[in-house]
């Protein structure tokens, strides 16, 4: 019996399988035309939902703002503009040297409209939360408890949740103020702001939020409401700004997020396990108001350690 084993016939030479075409989280195919329409339907979503809070408190909506859809099909921000590259590399000379004073005399404006708030807390949500949802109740009282505790409210100053706060912060005799954002369409602001200041770029508002804010509640809400949580929480981690709460509201809506943040980004080591407790989860106005109160007196506290160097 031989010692070898006789091969048998040549495995048949077998073509690559073509690479599967990449698709969208919802399944569709990713080509360009499914991308634009996406674009074009997540921004006409934004512009309903806004709509919608405006309508459920009983307000009409600020009138869409007609364009040219020969030209274009909405209108083109501040922030389109300054994140396009030129097509000329010569028109750097003449368009974003004069953008940066732009977004300096908008920083200017803001710092001069917040000067006055020393304790602050923003509450960030969606602007569909109808005025007869449990979340919109539990903003407006959250927000007086602080307001009534000495800490001014700051908004989006959309309606939904942002009005809810704003509300509460009136109620609570505080100090009510809405940062609203240039947007494709007119976003319009509640009629519990105080103090509103207009932004055309993004990356100044948040500025805003964070360096007059002593905490965040992040109540019910989509992306920018996740942008913002996110942006908090990367800062802490990051050492670029001091600890402070980021109290997520609403214990059955964000549990399906801290449940993946758990099991698969905290098991796969891209964040630390003190990563997890920078976030607060609760569902009761009285516990979020108190966890802001007492951060605060704390902070005070370490303050005056600090100065008397005991």
């Amino acid at each position: 019996m031989s010692a070898f084993k006789r091969s048998g016939p040549p495995a048949p030479h077998r073509r690559p399988r073509p690479p599967k075409p990449p698709k969208t989280a919802s399944g569709k195919r990713a080509d360009p035309e499914v991308m634009d329409s996406a674009a074009r339907e997540s921004r006409e979503g934004y512009r309903e939902r806004t709509e919608a809070g405006h309508i459920a408190a009983g307000r009409q909506p600020p009138p869409r703002r007609r364009v040219d859809d020969a030209i274009r099909d909405l209108m083109v921000t501040e922030d389109q503009k300054l994140l396009q590259r030129p097509s000329d590399p010569s028109d750097f000379t003449r368009t974003d040297p004069w953008r940066v004073m732009r977004i300096t005399s908008e920083f200017v404006e803001g710092f001069d409209a917040l000067a006055h708030v020393t304790k602050g807390v923003t509450v960030f949500g969606s602007a569909r939360t109808h005025p007869n949802e449990p979340q919109y109740e539990a903003a407006k009282e959250t927000a007086r408890l602080l307001a009534e505790a000495g800490f001014a409210i700051i908004t989006g100053g959309g309606p939904g949740i942002m009005e809810a706060a704003n509300h509460g912060a009136k109620l609570g005799g505080g100090v009510s103020i809405g940062c609203n954002i240039e947007l494709p369409f007119e976003q319009g602001a509640n009629p519990y702001v105080d103090t509103l200041i207009n932004f055309r770029y993004f990356f100044v508002r948040k500025t805003m939020f964070i360096k007059y804010s002593d905490a965040f509640i992040i109540f019910p809400g989509g992306f920018g409401t996740l942008d913002e949580a996110f942006e908090a929480l990367t800062l802490i981690q990051t050492g670029k700004i001091y600890q402070f709460p980021v109290v997520f509201f609403g214990r059955h809506y964000w549990a399906g997020f801290i449940r993946w943040l758990q099991t698969r980004v905290l098991t796969e080591g891209k964040i630390s396990p003190g990563d997890m407790d920078l976030m607060l989860v609760t569902d009761d106005p009285v516990e979020a108001a108190n966890v802001v109160i007492q951060a605060q007196k704390s902070l005070d506290h370490r303050k005056i350690q600090d100065s008397t160097g005991s």
